[in-house]
């Protein structure tokens, strides 16, 4: 049986989950959806799960707000 890979609907997943596994506290991916919904924006730990997983796209909207709710500039998503 051969394995087809699924190609990746974002460039931004690993670079959050990075980001998110090397803070001090060490986030959750629920503990930065909730820090996501405290801003405004209705997001689940399953969602988080899915960008990071590279199976879900993100919009520029979602990219600037992961950013904002992290503190962390955009181009650290990108890995730049």
């Amino acid at each position: 049986m051969v394995r087809t890979m699924k190609p990746r609907k974002n460039l931004v997943g690993p670079h959050l989950r990075q980001i998110r596994m090397t803070r001090d506290e060490r986030m959750s991916q629920a503990d930065l959806a909730a820090k996501c919904q405290r801003k405004g924006w209705d997001i689940t730990r399953e969602t988080i799960a899915k960008i990071e997983g590279g199976s879900r796209g993100v919009s520029d909207f979602e990219v600037k707000h992961l950013a904002d709710v992290l503190g962390v500039n955009i181009q650290r998503l990108f890995g730049v």
